[in-house]
This record gives structure tokens, sequence and C-alpha cells, in this order.
């Protein structure tokens, strides 16, 4: 077997149902499976699963057992010669995972390969491609006073080698995976994807960002980011120092002050909630129920297009359009700052999105 697709899974039920419509389309050639582990989900994700995808393998955990060792059990399981580590609230292009492959087999000492991110605005992660957090890069990121933290050596759209990957979407062989030990289940959430891209590069490989393809992250999904979130982030940096570099007290100390700091924030940002004056519907028929969930009438387009109107939302059939198509217009939309998107998932009755990078999404029905 070619790839496993392996999907850690905590209580996003709608997200990861688009999620997998996306994987299929993505697999349809290539000899593959997919895993998904469940970390004690009450949403009833794991239902859905098995009515809606009975060909994916699902593990059940009776416990949320974090990230790391979440992963490295379902990792036991696969099949594939390659890996992919995907988050849930992730949307890949139909031809993402054949040009990972294409690209790595063309590679020699191959690390882990991340791909091009943006959010559910069609904004592009920096995180996708990061440099190694040393301890002065870090505190300075802590602070804001740095962009060293992300490998801005590289343009978004292109290639080349960098040192760290993000856990949302971590492309590598399992031979390479299971030779440095998998994630280190001493983090239970944050840090594990540093450590693990580190710990490639200390076993003499090399780590490739590839900006040819690109997916969608819906950040705040998988975790709210609050003043919670930064106190678990800064102390898995803190593990990852512990573990890979000398001891610095002065450093230490800066992280303990720094995560007192973000405990007394009620959030880590302030975004905004953007009202939308227009909404566009890209279908090829009008969708029944999806009116009353707009104060503007919806105009309804059978093809799409790239209109800019600001405060405006795009609403997507992906029963109708490529999601690599829809990406691509989502990158030239998002040019306009005040522009928002919704799908509709294959098969489904509800549409979805995320805004923000700091709270949940959107999930809404459209049955009458």
């Amino acid at each position: 077997m070619k790839l496993s697709v392996i999907i850690l899974n905590y209580n996003v039920r709608y997200f990861l149902e688009l999620c997998l419509r996306s994987v299929e389309a993505a697999i349809t050639d290539i000899d593959s499976e997919i895993i998904v582990i469940d970390n004690d989900s009450s949403d009833n994700s794991c239902e859905m699963v098995m009515d809606l995808f009975p060909n994916v393998k699902l593990i059940e955990n009776k416990e949320n057992s974090g990230f790391s060792k979440g992963n490295n059990l379902a990792v036991k399981e696969a099949n594939g010669e390659y890996l992919c580590i995907l988050n849930p609230d992730t949307v890949v292009s139909e031809d993402t995972f054949k040009k990972l492959l294409d690209f790595s087999e063309e590679k020699e000492n191959l690390g882990i390969v991340g791909c091009q991110l943006i959010d559910g605005r069609g904004k592009f992660l920096p995180e996708s491609k990061r440099n190694i957090p040393y301890p002065k890069v870090a505190f300075k990121k802590m602070i804001g006073k740095s962009n060293d933290y992300y490998a801005s050596h590289i343009q978004s759209d292109t290639s080349g080698k960098v040192e760290v990957l993000v856990g949302a979407f971590m492309f590598v062989k399992k031979a390479v995976y299971d030779a440095v030990g998998g994630f280190d289940e001493d983090y239970f959430m944050y840090g594990e994807d540093i450590d693990l891209s580190y710990k490639v590069l200390k076993a003499g490989y090399d780590n490739y960002y590839f900006g040819e393809t690109t997916i969608i992250h819906f950040k705040g999904e998988s975790t709210l980011k609050d003043a919670n979130y930064a106190k678990r982030f800064y102390g898995a940096m803190q593990i990852f120092y512990e573990k890979h570099f000398k001891q610095n007290l002065v450093f230490n100390l800066l992280v303990s002050l720094a995560i007192q700091f973000v405990q007394r924030l009620k959030s880590v940002s302030n975004e905004e909630k953007i009202l939308t004056d227009e909404v566009f519907l890209y279908s090829k028929d009008k969708i029944e129920g999806l009116q009353r969930h707009f104060r503007s009438s919806i105009q309804h387009y059978s093809e799409v297009k790239s209109n800019m109107k600001p405060f405006s939302i795009h609403i997507f059939n992906l029963n109708d359009f490529e999601i690599k198509a829809v990406i691509h217009d989502m990158k030239i939309k998002a040019k306009q700052d005040n522009i928002l998107f919704r799908f509709l998932p294959k098969n489904a009755n509800f549409i979805l999105g995320s805004d923000s990078s700091v709270s949940r999404g959107e999930v809404q029905s459209i049955l009458e």
C-alpha cells in the first residue's frame, strides 16, 4: 500500500465529514487507506464515520489520550509506505496527495513534507513553514518582535528545504516516522510537530515545504485559542527545550512569566465579527432552506466567479465544484479583507466555515 491518511478527531463531527469527503476524492487513484482515530468524542463523530464512511478504519479511544499518543496508536495500524498526519478541520485538494507522492519519489534522504495551508478566510498560514524555535527566537516570537520563527526565505507558492512543518499536515515515510520514534508522548497537545521535525533533522533527513498544492485549515476548530491554549503551548515549548537544548534558567524564567501573563488574558486575540451585506451562492441549482440563515437575498451563480465585493459571504456547493477550484478562488478573494466563505459538503445537509483562528466555526443546517 502506498499511503495511509491518519486523522485524529476530537469533537469536530461536521468538519471531519467535510475532511473525509475531500480525502476520499484525493485518494481515488492511489492504493491507500484512511484511518480515523477518535479521542472519545461526545458529538456522534464515530457514528457518523460508521454510517457515511464504511471503508474508513475507525479506532475508538475510550479516553482523550492527546495528539501524540493518538496518532502513534493509529500509525501502528497503518499499512502505507507513506503517512499523512492530517487534522480533521482541514480540506485537501483533489490532487494534493498525487503531487506530494510525485515530489517525494524524486527526493533522496526525504524527511517530512508539508504544503501550503490557508485558513477559512483564504489567508496563507505562515506556520506552514517554520524555523527551529531556538530560545532567543521563541522568546522574541512570544513578545511579537520577530519574524524569524517562520521560514520566510521560501515564498508560499514555491518549494524548498525547511526545518519545521505543522502538525495539521505532515507527509512522511512510515519508515522515517518509526525510525525516530514517532511523536513524543510527553507532549499532550502542541509542540509535538516541532519536536518530530527536529528529531527527523537530527537523524540526518531533509524536511521540505511544498507550495504547489494548497489545503484549507480551519484554525480554531481543533481547539479554542484562549489563555489556556497559550499556557499549553508555552508549556510544550519548555518540554522541547529541556529535551533538546542545554538548560537555560533565564529563559525558563522568561517562559514562566509569559505563561502567567497570558493566563490573565481572556483571549489571545479579539477579532471583530464581520457583518455581511451580500450573499453569493455558487451552485448548479438553488439550495432550499438556505435563505433563512441570511438577512440579504442570495445571489445565485452556476459557476465560480471571482467577485471581490467587500462585506460579502460566498457559499460553495462542493457537489458541483472541485475543491481545488474553490481554493483557487478563495485565495483570489482573500486579497479583499472583508469576505467570508461557507461550504456545502457533498451529500450533506449543512454548510460550514470558520472566520476566526480564535473561536469555533459556523455550522448551519439547511433543512427546512
